[in-house]
């Protein structure tokens, strides 16, 4: 029966935005999709992308953008009402097949004639949970709500790790049709040469990327510390680099060389549902220094090393005695990339493959 519920290809409707990580999941994802014999339709919500950012996008897919923001550049819920309008039209004109939500506000008031599937890459309710180490204040308790709301209306819901979906479980209670579906990342070829350096990449305005950390360490390393990715926030949210070298947002391409060169890569957050430029440096085989989190635990546990996430001298210890040790660096960058292998493309597509039959399934049974 489950074979006569879903196409042999699917015309998937996915969202996106330019501002964060997902951009480059959805990408990534869709390039796989297409050389599978689907095709893609990106709607695309918030702050458009760079001409280079919408080339790469509309050499695999169609491109389109809309009027609702993300739901995390809002405080105010009825500014997501005309989403489920506007996605209205692109899901009739392309005959869409299956929609593919990358937020689980998305699904909200949503009524469309196919399966919906949401993702949740990160909320504001787990970053309180995580960052905070508290609930959600009251400014953000509609978030609470409307995603909630999206769990309950979704044929299925994706967490990308188990650590994430247990923390999804802690703050919103059982959620039906729950699944974990690894990211995963396009490889590249390690670098003949590493450099005496340490990098870092990630949105450092976002709290919890945990900037001030690293630029404490940076302070006392004996390499130096170079950190790639945007200060500035949507919303006027700042972060500075006093000890590290700030290189600012750079093209994906252009990041993932500095990392496969770099001697050290290390990833500070306090909070990852997932964390995808990790994956990237471990596809590179450069060693991994990470914030002891349970989502690193989870995905990197005996190939990375581990330092207290709000201690800037333990990381700084960490990379000092790395960087002294070239055998040891070689070790451990082995052990990431043999890691790695964990997540290509082609399991998170086949992954999700399976889980858009179970929607199809699950939106039958209705």
């Amino acid at each position: 029966m489950l074979r006569t519920l879903t196409p042999r290809s699917r015309r998937i409707l996915m969202t996106v935005d330019a501002v964060g990580g997902v951009w480059r999941y959805a990408l990534d994802l869709t390039r796989e999709f297409v050389d599978g014999g689907d095709s893609v339709l990106l709607a695309g919500l918030g702050p458009e992308p760079s001409t280079q950012q919408a080339e790469e996008a509309q050499s695999l897919a169609t491109l389109t953008w809309l009027n609702t923001p993300p739901d995390w550049m809002t405080r105010n819920a009825c500014d997501l009402d005309a989403l489920p309008g506007e996605l209205h039209a692109p899901i009739r004109d392309h005959a869409i097949d299956l929609v593919h939500l990358n937020a689980p506000t998305q699904a909200v008031g949503l009524d469309a004639p196919c399966p919906i599937v949401v993702v949740s890459h990160s909320c504001v309710v787990t970053w309180f949970h995580a960052v905070k180490g508290q609930a959600v204040d009251s400014a953000w308790d509609w978030q609470k709500q409307r995603n909630r709301r999206g769990f309950d209306t979704a044929d299925a819901v994706i967490a990308p790790s188990h650590s994430h979906a247990g923390v999804l479980e802690t703050c919103y209670g059982q959620i039906a049709r729950l699944n974990v579906v690894a990211n995963g990342a396009r490889p590249v070829a390690k670098a003949e040469k590493r450099q005496p350096l340490v990098f870092a990449a990630a949105r450092w305005w976002d709290e919890a990327k945990n900037a001030a950390v690293i630029d404490q360490a940076a302070s006392i390393t004996q390499w130096p510390v170079f950190a790639a990715g945007s200060t500035q926030g949507p919303d006027g949210q700042r972060a500075g680099f006093s000890h590290a070298v700030a290189l600012g947002a750079l093209p994906h391409d252009e990041m993932r060389s500095l990392m496969a060169r770099a001697g050290i890569f290390v990833s500070p957050s306090l909070y990852e549902p997932f964390g995808l430029a990790t994956l990237e440096a471990a596809m590179s085989a450069t060693p991994l220094v990470l914030s002891d989190i349970a989502t690193y635990r989870e995905l990197w546990d005996g190939a990375a090393l581990f330092y207290d996430a709000r201690d800037p001298h333990d990381l700084a210890a960490c990379i000092n005695r790395l960087s002294a040790d070239a055998q040891h660096r070689r070790e451990l960058g082995w052990a990431a990339l043999r890691r790695s292998r964990r997540f290509s493309l082609a399991r998170q597509a086949a992954a999700m493959r399976d889980v858009y039959d179970k929607a199809a399934l699950a939106m039958a049974e209705r």
